[in-house]
């Protein structure tokens, strides 16, 4: 469903501290350019309105979190929530950043040392010819080990089942070592720290089981 115009939002995030314009100058230095420490990188790939980076972030400190959505207006949402969740503290380890996902290998590599990604609910493009189009798809998943570094890893959630079984099927091509999965995230609190997005609390309220996984880069 597309997001109603904000009028507010492209204003607010272009005079953010915590976004980046033109992200592809920084590939292979973002550590030397906007992150001043050597804690961990991780990658939230369609953060959407931030729900889940700005719980991440303020429950793990010494984590460096990089949000990446392709809407300005969305991105925009995501800088007020976060924003306001913080509530005046100083925010310095999320970076909010526009770009196409499809391309993302454009704006990092194996310099960035990115530890892991988060793909949280993506469109599942379900029709045949849109297949090539998922995040978790073979394409994109060499993509991702392009900058990835050995063992960094891939942590999924979706609801759509054919989503999830079929990726099982893209990590293996792609040369991941799959840790662990489950169709129940609900039922197995220890598989880990999870963070609840928005779209998580809709479809539990809604009865849809929450499937999950974590890989890892082996290359």
């Amino acid at each position: 469903m597309r997001m109603r115009s904000k009028p507010w939002a492209k204003e607010e995030l272009n005079e953010s501290k915590i976004y980046i314009q033109n992200p592809e100058k920084y590939k292979g230095k973002w550590r030397e350019n906007f992150i001043k420490d050597n804690n961990p990188i991780h990658l939230e790939l369609g953060c959407g309105k931030g729900y889940f980076v700005k719980t991440a972030a303020l429950e793990n400190s010494d984590i460096n979190y990089i949000a990446v959505d392709l809407v300005d207006v969305i991105l925009g949402v995501a800088n007020r929530k976060i924003l306001e969740e913080f509530d005046g503290k100083e925010i310095n380890n999320i970076i909010l950043v526009r770009y196409d996902v499809e391309e993302i290998d454009k704006i990092f590599d194996k310099s960035d040392r990115i530890e892991r990604i988060y793909i949280n609910f993506c469109n599942p493009w379900p029709k045949p010819r849109h297949k090539k189009r998922r995040l978790t798809h073979t394409k994109q998943l060499e993509k991702y080990k392009k900058f990835l570094k050995e063992n960094g890893e891939i942590y999924f959630k979706t609801d759509d089942d054919e989503l999830f079984k079929e990726s099982l099927k893209y990590f293996k091509e792609a040369g991941f070592e799959t840790i662990k999965t489950t169709m129940d995230l609900e039922s197995e609190p220890e598989f880990w720290n999870n963070i609840e997005t928005e779209h998580e609390i809709k479809f539990k309220s809604q009865g849809i089981k929450i499937k999950a996984g974590i890989f890892a880069s082996i290359n």
